[in-house]
């Protein structure tokens, strides 16, 4: 799969190791933006108030899957209705919202654990199979835990896993009796 990322951050920069490691092709697009044409999805990874300053700088981008990763923390910032839906505005295609709740600090030893951690997601039904996918082949078990409809409660429930982290974040794993 070839994967444009938006954000070479922690994240951004991260993910991309992880999934050139699974045999993915990515590009990472910084400030200057860039081409993401030839690209099968786009993992947007900015900071929440920099969304439209950085798709703005991006071509290619009509119809494209994208996975939204970024988080709301100190606080919202603009007038959509979520941080997914002001991608959408610029890719009008369909998108998830995933990796916003695992910590970017751990991606280097997620492959280490004795159990796949689980990452969860929503998404459109037309980005659901890519961004299991990818949660798959950055090292996580995906967890669907909505539709698009609920990416903002998604967004406003990050609180829940960062009050409980441990210096350097945590793993979490949601799993079916007898999975474990």
């Amino acid at each position: 799969m070839r994967i444009v990322t938006v954000g070479r951050g922690a994240v951004g920069a991260g993910l991309a190791v992880l999934w050139k490691a699974a045999g993915h092709e990515v590009d990472l697009l910084g400030r200057d933006g860039g081409d993401a044409a030839d690209a099968d999805v786009v993992l947007v990874a900015v900071p929440g108030d920099k969304i439209s300053q950085a798709l703005s700088k991006v071509t290619g981008l009509e119809g494209k899957i994208a996975v939204d990763a970024m988080n709301v923390l100190p606080e919202r910032h603009g007038d959509f209705p979520s941080y997914a839906e002001e991608v959408k505005s610029f890719t009008r295609g369909p998108v998830a919202k995933s990796f916003n709740m695992n910590f970017a600090s751990l991606y280097g030893a997620v492959l280490e654990q004795r159990v796949r951690p689980s990452n969860w997601y929503v998404a459109d039904d037309g980005a659901a199979a890519v961004t299991e996918q990818l949660i798959r082949d950055a090292g996580f078990d995906p967890v669907r835990v909505g539709d698009f409809t609920r990416a903002r409660d998604f967004e406003n429930a990050v609180w829940l896993l960062m009050s409980v982290q441990p210096a350097g974040g945590v793993f979490y794993r949601f799993a079916a009796p007898g999975e474990l």
